[in-house]
């Protein structure tokens, strides 16, 4: 779980891609090999989506290793996961399946039945073409109406019917019909017409997706294109603070009162009925120089630790926050510095609260060893009753261990991702104190793909 919560497979501070991508690589292999059933229920929880592809790739390959009802109750899941996913994921999936020559009658009958339950395909062959004709040929369909002709001869049409496609066909020679189009199509033709970015952008906004608005704002309002404006509120929380960690320090001190309550207003959604209820709370937060992350995953785990910092802000009804910098602006932190893992801990334990919450990538090295120590003497001198609820929430998979970074035996960690499944995943980290065995993991995991596939019905 830590694994496929955490790892993409691409370089991280301390490891590159090739290490990342064989160990991952191996425990999907080791898994699938000797627990094939806790290995499919996986695609349940809240893994990533390189994972959740990974997983769905690797069952279809294996369809002769599993028996009836093993292969019943994978098809299930695949399709549940493969309906949440976004398009491109899956169809790049399809892809893979198709290069691999992995095409049994299961493989066909889930390509055939999610692309018959999109919304609009024909949305999605003018937007991914070549996917899309790459999937109907590796599961031997017949698309009906213009769909067939479009995807393999589609200059041959006078005209189409199918708006959508029609409108495809005049963009090859009138620019207003370019802006009728999603935007990744009609960028294509306006490079071919010549079109300013500028003028643009400012003509395709009413098309843009809420995290295209998001990703393309900035570049926008550099070449004054001020249609194009993403309602930061309505963002996904570990996403907006992402782009909030994007924003030079000059910007994100102008723009303070608007990013904070920006920031507040998705901590309190994603904390939903949670709010308030979770007692005393301290906050280790790392911020020291690794938070960085790496060129793949710009400061993707410092942008973790500040949404979990506004998320535990409005889940507890006391609330302390310790970044290791010693900082206390959490709209002005930055990657900085060793990792003073230990003296942080001291703190927020001196505080007594009912839970602290650590979230880092577990690299103590200020001095090395320290934060293990004292969680260890915490647990096994001082608090023996678990008055205080101590647990570690990791960002970063460490490919040489095959599982995210630990602190201390005594203290359970997990591996996160996105800070919207932190509720989730405190609850989840008991499994790995120790405290539980297998007997539970595999209740849990039941309970879980019993809510995951009764939420499709």
């Amino acid at each position: 779980m830590n694994a496929a919560i955490t790892s993409t497979g691409q370089r991280e501070f301390h490891s590159g891609a090739d290490e990342q991508s064989l160990s991952l690589d191996f425990l999907h292999r080791y898994l699938l090999g000797n627990y094939r059933d806790l290995y499919a229920a996986t695609l349940a929880l809240d893994v990533n989506d390189h994972n959740a592809v990974l997983i769905a790739r690797n069952l279809l390959a294996t369809t002769g290793e599993a028996d009836p009802e093993q292969r019943r109750a994978e098809g299930r899941l695949i399709a549940r996961r493969l309906a949440l996913l976004p398009p491109p994921r899956v169809y790049g999936l399809f892809r893979e399946l198709r290069r691999a020559k992995v095409n049994n009658r299961r493989t066909r009958a889930i390509m055939r039945d999610w692309l018959a339950a999109r919304p609009d395909l024909a949305f999605d062959a003018v937007k991914y073409r070549g996917a899309v004709k790459d999937a109907v040929r590796h599961a031997h369909l017949r698309p009906g109406g213009e769909l067939g002709p479009f995807l393999f001869t589609p200059h041959r049409p006078v005209a189409y019917t199918t708006p959508i496609l029609e409108t495809w066909r005049r963009a090859h020679y009138e620019q207003a019909a370019l802006y009728e189009l999603p935007y990744t199509v009609a960028e294509g033709f306006a490079a071919k017409h010549g079109i300013a970015r500028a003028t643009f952008l400012e003509r395709v906004a009413p098309r843009l997706t809420r995290l295209e608005r998001l990703r393309l704002q900035e570049s926008a309002r550099g070449l004054g294109a001020d249609a194009v404006r993403a309602d930061l509120t309505t963002m996904p929380l570990t996403r907006l603070a992402s782009y909030v960690l994007a924003l030079s320090p000059d910007d994100r001190t102008r723009r303070r009162a608007e990013l904070t309550a920006a920031l507040r207003a998705a901590a309190r959604r994603t904390a939903g009925d949670q709010a308030g209820r979770w007692g005393a709370v301290a906050a280790v937060l790392d911020d020291s120089f690794s938070a960085y992350g790496s060129g793949h995953k710009r400061r993707r785990p410092l942008a973790v630790a500040l949404a979990c910092h506004f998320l535990l802000e409005a889940l507890a009804s006391e609330y302390t926050p310790l970044w290791l910098s010693g900082r206390s602006d959490a709209l002005l932190v930055h990657p900085y510095g060793a990792t003073p893992l230990g003296e942080r801990i001291l703190d927020g334990l001196e505080r007594r609260p009912g839970r602290l919450v650590i979230v880092s990538d577990g690299w103590d090295n200020s001095p090395p060893g320290l934060a293990g120590e004292v969680l260890r003497i915490w647990r096994t001198r001082l608090d023996l009753d678990h008055t205080c609820g101590i647990v570690h929430l990791n960002p970063v998979y460490d490919a040489a261990d095959f599982d995210v970074r630990r602190l201390a035996p005594t203290v359970p960690t997990a591996g996160i991702r996105d800070a919207e499944n932190l509720v989730a995943l405190v609850e989840l980290a008991q499994f790995a104190e120790g405290r539980t065995g297998i007997l539970e993991l595999r209740a849990h995991l039941a309970r879980r793909v019993e809510v995951f596939l009764r939420e499709d019905a």
